[in-house]
């Protein structure tokens, strides 16, 4: 219902994939969502990925999630070895400081021991969170109660890099201003460098 993703490319498409091997199902019946979508585009195979929010850490679709994550790392460890990101928005804040309010999430998806650790598990296969180093800060504001204005976000879109697509990473930014704008979403767009 409102789940969706996206790859628009000015360098062409190819080779699309709709979903990725053995990807969960979700609802009665249960279907494929649209969260993973596979595009190569200029020699770079990329992965836009819409993990599953989890919704609280006592509900079936928490274990979902941890579900869908342990299925994408599997599918992903066959990709390694071309130039492959794995871009989008995770639904982990994967340490306190991508949360507003650590205390305030205590008991909240996003931020629990096993999403962090199913999440960290992508580095311990080789592949390289490329954002982090350039691209400090927020990526993600809910409408409610002015937290874009009062900065009170979420750091939860990545780009993961295979080692050959993380070596050409030149910077990355968050783009806040996009963000700001009448009728935007509440997640700002982040811009990964390259040199191919």
């Amino acid at each position: 219902q409102w789940n969706g993703v996206a790859v628009i490319s000015r360098v062409g498409i190819e080779d699309v994939s709709v979903g990725f091997d053995d990807m969960p199902t979700w609802g009665d019946p249960p279907v494929a969502e649209a969260r993973a979508l596979g595009a190569t585009c200029g020699g770079v195979r990329v992965w836009s990925l819409y993990v599953p929010n989890g919704r609280k850490p006592d509900d079936p679709h928490y274990a979902y999630k941890l579900a869908w994550l342990a299925a994408l790392r599997a599918a992903a460890r066959d990709w390694l070895e071309t130039p492959t990101a794995l871009v989008g928005d995770w639904n982990v804040c994967p340490t306190d400081d991508d949360v507003f309010d650590v205390q305030q999430f205590r008991t909240s998806t996003h931020v629990t021991v096993p999403e962090r650790e199913a999440f960290a598990a992508f580095a311990d296969d080789g592949w390289a969170e490329v954002t982090r180093e350039h691209a400090p800060g927020y990526t993600y504001w809910d409408y409610y109660r002015q937290r874009f204005e009062r900065d009170r976000g979420l750091k939860i879109d990545f780009a993961y890099a295979s080692p050959s697509l993380a070596a050409g990473v030149t910077g990355a930014f968050v783009d806040r201003d996009e963000r700001a704008g009448t009728g935007a979403s509440d997640h700002a767009p982040v811009v990964v460098d390259l040199d191919l």
